[in-house]
């Protein structure tokens, strides 16, 4: 491997030191702590895990979080109900419904009763308009981390030509704008399922971000060489060596794209723990705020 590795393990504990301070430094100034509560529908092994995690992170921050288990049963009605109480609740400055929901025709409901102003996964529509509107606005926490990555790697944007590849209201589209935006100024290419030949557009890029959801998306014959290359994404696949009895991998073909890139992420240790990092800034970003509105 001739890339250098993009550590986001490394720079998402440097970021949740700078958090840690900002905690304390509001706890000093105003008596108050950051709260996050986050609402977990069912028992998905998977969202167990990733609650777990991001509730260990609020407490190694200094953040106070509050977990809402509601059982897989749990109709719209009572989901809403648990949304708007927290919605009422000061001592919870952001509110983090995890996804995906049991049911899932009622997400859209679902994040739409989320207060704006306590929205730190930034998927309400209102924070969503602000930022396409380029306005102050809670950012969605994956899309935040790979722009986080790329300045913090000191990659060139403005003036890059970025591809971005899938188009989830999660990643790929606030991803795009954010990419877009001035003061970023990259020249950004979204491509997705229809995209006519998509190595045409990725051999072309200085950076090219993979968030597609399946394996071997990004293959070294797709890469400039010299390019950076940031894998959004986590797939199991089987291997028998494992106890679990798989391994958790990326969109990108590692080993042959590392071979060609500059730069590139790993899966896991890459961007996973960055989304985490950034969730906790948006929550002391939503204290600080709400605790302006006060005053």
């Amino acid at each position: 491997m001739s890339a250098r590795l993009l550590d986001g393990k490394s720079l998402a504990a440097a970021l949740r030191a700078e958090v840690a301070a900002d905690v304390a430094a509001l706890r000093a100034a105003t008596g108050r702590v950051p709260g996050l509560a986050v609402v977990l529908v069912g028992a998905d092994p998977a969202s167990r895990s990733y609650v777990t995690g991001k509730e260990k992170a609020c407490a190694a921050a200094g953040i106070y979080s509050r977990e809402i288990p509601l059982p897989a049963a749990t109709g719209r009605a009572e989901i809403l109900a648990a949304v708007r109480a927290l919605n009422a609740d000061d001592a919870v400055d952001g509110i983090l419904v995890q996804l995906p929901l049991p049911d899932p025709s009622s997400e859209r409901d679902v994040i739409e009763a989320i207060d704006p102003a306590k929205d730190v996964d930034g998927f309400h529509p209102t924070n969503v308009g602000r930022l396409v509107l380029g306005l102050p606005a809670f950012v969605p926490c994956t899309p935040n981390g790979v722009l986080e990555i790329l300045r913090r790697a000191g990659v060139p944007l403005a003036g890059a030509e970025v591809v971005v590849v899938g188009r989830s209201q999660i990643v790929g589209r606030p991803l795009s704008i954010l990419l877009s935006q001035k003061g970023v100024d990259a020249t950004v290419t979204l491509c997705h399922t229809r995209t006519r030949e998509l190595a045409r557009h990725t051999r072309a890029a200085d950076v090219v971000v993979v968030a597609a959801g399946r394996p071997h998306t990004l293959t070294a014959g797709m890469v400039k060489p010299g390019a950076v290359v940031i894998d959004v994404g986590v797939n199991r696949v089987p291997d028998p060596g494992k106890a679990s009895g798989y391994r958790l991998v990326g969109d990108v073909d590692f080993e042959p794209v590392a071979a060609t890139a500059a730069a590139i992420t790993p899966v896991p240790g890459g961007v996973g723990p960055m989304t985490v990092a950034m969730l906790l800034r948006n929550v002391v970003e939503a204290a600080r705020r709400r605790g302006a509105a006060r005053q």
